[in-house]
């Protein structure tokens, strides 16, 4: 398994059109009045995000973080799941603020110090990019806008296309607490009442619930996130009856007790690399890893949902659409926090901690 190295991707589990046809209508129908109104999907989702934030100030910067971000990615491949991870990471935290690429100041505090963060890779590749960026615009481009460009160039680098718009114009969060994290992202042992409520907290429904988990198609998952479910699903060493037994059995071949905190399986057994709609098919044959991934089964609506997505022309436009939602989760913008000169450390201790400091 180390060849999967550990570009682990538990969505912060991860708007709703809601289920029904009339409501995606409408949905996007608000979505639509707010970019004839004002121009700017943010001003309806926490700020005012638009199209080409930096034409004046930084001409080049979008090429210049898709070119570094490409470059890493030819040497590296599980960093789109992990960017696409780390992005979900941040906006369900503060919204997307960059806040988890902040490092903790005091006592291992910060976002990334929390245990479901604990896992999160490619902050330094991050830095780099930010670094490069900063090379020709000093002081102008923020972290947290570097990191949503980041994690969409990643994942669309195969196709030579970018797979969904990414408006700019945030700021940078100057707080980053572990007990937010704690708070805020959803855990993969959630079921179905737990996720819908996590997202409905970020403004976000069961149809974005149901579209970003489709994230899972790339990337690991460690042991410790799921082996409940192989070994102890009721607390009576049983196995989750909704788990594909030929998969468990598998799975069991894989992670040979509760207690493996190092090992770690393709989410979506033969696409671990591969960005497509294959999770889909993998939840219906009740071979998804997690038991938020289950959960989604367990409900009509998102049941519906998940069959529509089996479709890989449905997937990609429904995809595009949510990211985008996402990304505008409570965004700071205007004059609201900073743009950070180094991503990882606020600008008030920037001259007091060396790049070294990051780890």
């Amino acid at each position: 398994m180390n060849k999967y190295k550990m570009a682990e991707l538990v969505l912060p589990m991860p708007f709703p059109l809601s289920i029904s046809k009339a409501s995606r209508m409408r949905n996007q129908a608000l979505i639509l009045l707010c970019i004839v109104v004002f121009g700017v999907i943010g001003t309806c989702h926490g700020g005012s995000l638009r199209k080409k934030y930096y034409k004046k100030t930084c001409p080049n910067a979008e090429e210049i973080i898709k070119t570094a971000t490409e470059k890493h990615v030819a040497n590296d491949p599980t960093l789109p799941a992990r960017f696409l991870r780390m992005h979900f990471h941040d906006c369900f935290v503060r919204g997307c603020d960059g806040s988890v690429l902040l490092n903790s100041t005091t006592n291992n505090s910060a976002e990334k110090d929390a245990i479901p963060n604990l896992t999160l890779a490619g902050f330094d590749v991050i830095d780099d990019i930010k670094a490069e960026v900063e090379k020709k615009c000093p002081n102008v481009v923020s972290c947290a806008d570097v990191l949503a460009l980041a994690a969409r160039d990643a994942v669309s680098f195969k196709f030579q296309r970018p797979l969904w718009e990414v408006l700019t114009g945030r700021r940078d969060g100057r707080v980053s607490r572990v007990s937010e994290a704690l708070a805020n992202l959803p855990s993969p042992f959630s079921n179905f009442t737990t996720l819908v409520r996590n997202f409905a907290n970020q403004g976000l429904n069961v149809h974005d619930l149901v579209v970003l988990s489709g994230g899972h198609t790339i990337g690991v998952g460690h042991c410790n996130a799921f082996s409940n479910r192989l070994y102890n699903f009721t607390g009576r060493g049983d196995q989750d009856p909704s788990l594909n037994p030929t998969y468990a059995a598998f799975l069991k071949t894989q992670c040979r007790n509760l207690t493996d905190n190092t090992t770690f399986v393709p989410m979506d057994p033969g696409s671990v690399f591969t960005f497509d709609n294959n999770y889909y098919v993998t939840v219906k044959q009740n071979k998804g890893l997690f038991q938020s991934d289950a959960a989604l089964l367990t409900n009509k609506g998102s049941r519906n949902i998940v069959n529509e997505l089996v479709d890989p022309k449905k997937f990609f436009t429904e995809f595009a659409q949510s990211m985008k939602r996402m990304g505008a989760i409570n965004v700071l913008t205007g004059n609201e926090g900073e743009i950070r000169k180094k991503c990882f450390v606020a600008n008030k201790f920037s001259k007091e901690i060396p790049h070294s400091f990051h780890i």
